[in-house]
């Protein structure tokens, strides 16, 4: 079936089975006007999903497919991976389970990379039931940096509030020797062109925090943002990256400095995920950059302990899909002006 050139395939891994995963992604489409912006393909089974709509009284249509080439647009299409019935238990960590979320998630990431589908927004899972021999990975960004082209770095997404991060899930006390020059450079170039290609801001102005307490106090609390961050930064400065800092992570947030930024660096996982969530109430987005791919998830884990309840709130998964479908869009037309730059008239004489 042909699509229609406005009409985005969102394919969606269904994630923790046992979890909020499959009520997110149907409170989203429940809303027809979903399916006016996009066409959603979710990689599951079409009878566990009935199952599951039926706990929460959805009347949402599913239309199971068993491949890609029978997607319908305007439809909430369901890709049968799977034949066997599944036993649930809402809430619970099953093993079981986790790897029906990987069989998801793989098989959406090859249509993604295949180009049959358009983006990815992936619903959460489990990191500890997902291992097994054919899946060694700490979650999906790592996975998606294996078969994907460029250097994932995940960025968190609220309206123009964006957070990204230099170092992401080690130990606390290896942050300091991870950053080096050389990932300083990268992390910010990368942020610094997702900025420009997926969020359409020309000049983006990005902010770094400090490592240490007060940016080390001229190296009485450590010497790291004098010795490797200024000088670093200082020279993507010079190349012209309208980059700034470091600057002092206490009071950077309570301060509202982070509204004179497009972008905020913070150089460890809490540094900047405790703020940025505090900040977004429910509502933020994990945006994968630095990929050929668009890929979004919400900013929430399974939470086992609401789920089959129908208390989940699903703002954040829907804004997922909405990110996904404006980078989308965004990528393209910076691709379409970059090929086809503007002429100017030669003045006359």
């Amino acid at each position: 079936m042909m699509k229609k050139a406005e009409n985005i395939i969102v394919g969606i891994s269904i994630g923790d089975l046992n979890g909020i995963g499959s009520e997110v992604i149907l409170k989203t489409f429940e809303d027809n006007r979903m399916l006016e912006l996009c066409t959603p393909v979710i990689f599951a089974n079409v009878k566990i999903l009935s199952f599951i709509r039926k706990n929460f009284e959805s009347i949402i249509p599913l239309h199971g497919i068993d491949n890609l080439n029978q997607i319908v647009i305007g439809k909430v299409n369901v890709l049968n991976l799977w034949k066997e019935g599944v036993d649930l238990n809402l809430g619970t960590n099953d093993e079981k389970i986790g790897q029906y979320a990987i069989k998801s998630f793989v098989a959406a990431t090859k249509a993604l990379k295949d180009g049959e589908i358009d983006v990815l927004v992936t619903a959460p899972i489990n990191k500890y039931n997902i291992q097994s021999e054919d899946f060694k990975f700490p979650g999906h960004t790592d996975y998606l940096n294996q078969e994907l082209e460029g250097d994932a770095l995940m960025l968190m997404v609220q309206d123009n509030l964006r957070v990204g991060l230099l170092t992401d899930h080690i130990p606390i006390n290896e942050v300091a020797s991870h950053l080096t020059e050389e990932l300083i450079f990268k992390k910010i170039e990368t942020i610094n062109k997702t900025l420009i290609q997926d969020f359409s801001i020309n000049k983006p102005k990005i902010a770094v925090l400090g490592l240490n307490p007060h940016c080390g106090d001229g190296g009485v609390i450590g010497n790291e943002d004098d010795a490797i961050l200024k000088p670093a930064l200082k020279k993507l400065f010079e190349k012209g990256t309208l980059v700034f800092g470091p600057f002092a992570a206490d009071g950077f947030f309570g301060s509202n400095q982070y509204e004179n930024y497009d972008a905020v660096i913070a150089t460890y996982h809490d540094q900047g995920l405790i703020p940025f969530k505090t900040l977004s109430f429910g509502n933020g987005v994990n945006y994968t950059a630095g990929l050929n791919k668009v890929r979004t998830s919400p900013d929430h884990g399974t939470a086992y302990d609401i789920a089959g309840k129908n208390k989940a709130n699903y703002n954040s998964f829907k804004e997922a899909v909405y990110l996904a479908i404006d980078v989308y869009n965004s990528r393209n037309q910076y691709a379409e002006i970059s090929q086809k730059p503007l002429k100017t008239k030669e003045k006359q004489l």
